[in-house]
């Protein structure tokens, strides 16, 4: 079992339902922590993930950070089926002036 871990992936984007935050880029931060079964003709490409996961962030938008969730682990599972675990955190560093917030799921079994 191989583990990834992707740390403070931090980027702009429009994310989130405020009237604000429709029209204005925002700090996200994203998180992951990825287990597979490691095979020497089946890794998983951090790269692409990272390119995945702002790609998506950025072009779809999201209003909400549990939309934003469920669709990133669909597409990291469909790209990756031999994830066996996945866990995902996205942080809106500046959205509360003294306070960072965060939503995050875990998904076992690509569940």
């Amino acid at each position: 079992m191989m583990t990834i871990h992707i740390e403070k992936l931090t980027f702009d984007a429009i994310i989130g339902i405020l009237d604000f935050e429709r029209t204005s880029k925002q700090t996200v931060i994203v998180e992951t922590k990825i287990n597979y079964i490691y095979e020497k003709n089946s890794i998983i490409n951090y790269a692409i993930v990272i390119n995945l996961i702002e790609n998506l962030i950025k072009n779809k938008q999201y209003r909400l950070l549990e939309d934003a969730l469920e669709s990133l682990s669909e597409e990291l599972i469909r790209e990756f089926p031999q994830i066996s675990y996945l866990y995902l955190k996205i942080s809106k560093p500046n959205i509360i002036k003294n306070a960072s917030v965060a939503l995050s799921k875990e998904w076992n079994n690509a569940t």
